[in-house]
């Protein structure tokens, strides 16, 4: 084949991958280059880490299916780096990550949308990622699930690699952290524990209070934060909540994360909502009316991982339709979701659709089995009564098998963590989301 020939076909690729999965799809997208098409394998040349390490994460099954769909062979993808020149790089880009630090592209200053519910904390993120350890240490960010408190921790990170060359970022959930530190006790290798996270210039964890209820990895952190705060490194934590509120957190943890800065985030705004919208839509390369723009901003107002929702859920829509994008469109697309108000769906509506697709019986939500095939299903069900009903945490863990909240809030920030990285899980939990607020026979 000639060149111009594959190139045309890579081009149809590119398409058809952006179609078999617009919720992963971004506008960076167009900058990804042909490296080579034969033998049955196409090198994809991506523009920096990040961008590799997002394609390989959520996009390496729908390209390798847009391959085989466009040629009609077996096609093997692989995604590399090609390096650009300075003079090519964009404020507006992904910048470049360093190899074992796991970012997402999207998460930068730059696609940060600033209102009057965040500035403090997106003000004190930049403060901190340009100067390691001599602005707020530690810095505290707390706020409900989906207001951007992960967008902004990765942000500092990526700034932080751009302004400080060689700067050792450790960046990880609260979860990781006690899991790692758990194989390392099984493993033996206390050392090489210590020696990961008690050395980086900025140690940078999600979701910190998982840690509560841990009384050995409470005490592994507390010294993990001495040793990094006494040599002036940065240390940024994020949680749903101040830290005196934390249940079960030591008082000589609770005392240490008030010694810097605690800044907490809020609900959007309408009119930040309005910008958030317009943002996420442009990283997506999708162009949406003002008109648009505000009437998802009105219907939608929980957070901001909903109004990704609904914008992906406007642009399946509108691309499994082949429609435009309308107001009418968005309507639709949006207009069962939003009229079913939490209050008329129940927790055994949710646990029906859930039990008949995975092919489970209720007993098995509510007994203490701990197995996947249980544990998964068991999961969705309190993510999607915590999203589609006004239920406590308390009363959505009576309802399977009398677990408690920090079980149930654990069990949502994973479920909602999947549902970001899995483009699977988030169709998943659109499909159920959908049989239930319509009243749709479950598909098993």
């Amino acid at each position: 084949m000639q060149a111009r020939e594959i190139e045309d076909i890579f081009a149809d690729i590119l398409d058809r991958a952006k179609a078999l999965d617009p919720a992963n799809t971004r506008r960076w997208f167009d900058r990804l280059t042909l490296l080579h098409l034969n033998g049955g394998a196409l090198g994809i040349g991506c523009p920096d880490e990040s961008a590799v390490q997002y394609l390989r994460d959520n996009c390496k099954g729908t390209f390798t299916r847009a391959a085989q769909q466009i040629t009609g062979h077996l096609v093997t993808v692989e995604f590399k780096l090609i390096p650009q020149k300075a003079d090519e790089k964009s404020a507006h880009q992904p910048h470049r990550s360093s190899p074992g630090l796991r970012l997402h592209p999207d998460y930068t200053f730059d696609n940060f949308v600033v209102g009057p519910s965040n500035r403090l904390a997106h003000a004190s993120c930049i403060a901190v990622s340009r100067s390691l350890g001599d602005t707020y240490n530690p810095l505290f960010v707390y706020g409900n699930s989906g207001l951007g408190k992960t967008h902004l921790l990765q942000a500092a990170c990526f700034e932080a690699q751009r302004k400080l060359n060689g700067a050792v970022i450790q960046f990880l959930s609260c979860e990781e952290f006690v899991n790692r530190f758990i194989r390392a006790i099984e493993e033996g290798n206390l050392a090489g524990f210590h020696s990961q996270f008690r050395t980086a210039d900025m140690l940078v964890i999600d979701d910190i209070q998982f840690l509560r209820e841990r009384e050995q990895s409470q005490e592994e952190f507390f010294h993990t934060f001495n040793t990094l705060y006494n040599n002036g490194k940065q240390i940024i934590l994020s949680a749903d909540s101040p830290p005196g509120k934390i249940p079960s957190l030591e008082e000589r943890l609770v005392s240490r994360f008030n010694w810097g800065l605690v800044a907490g985030i809020d609900p959007p705004s309408y009119e930040t909502r309005v910008a958030i919208v317009q943002k996420k839509a442009h990283l997506r390369g999708l162009s949406i009316s003002d008109e648009i723009a505000q009437y998802i901003a009105h219907k939608v107002q929980a957070n901001i991982r909903e109004l990704e929702g609904a914008l992906t859920s406007i642009y399946a829509v509108a691309t499994t339709t082949g429609k435009k994008i309308t107001l009418e469109l968005a309507k639709t697309a949006l207009g069962e979701k939003t009229k079913s108000d939490a209050r008329h769906i129940s927790i055994t509506d949710i646990i029906e659709v859930v039990t008949n697709h995975f092919d489970i019986r209720l007993t098995d939500l509510q007994s203490k089995k701990r197995s996947q095939s249980i544990t998964e299903p068991r999961q969705i069900c309190m993510y999607l009564a915590r999203n589609l009903t006004r239920h406590s945490l308390e009363e959505i863990g009576g309802h399977l098998g009398g677990r408690d909240h920090t079980t149930v809030m654990h069990a949502c920030s994973k479920i909602a963590d999947a549902k970001d990285s899995d483009p699977k899980m988030n169709a998943l939990l659109d499909e159920l989301a959908k049989q239930i607020t319509q009243g749709q026979p479950a598909s098993v």
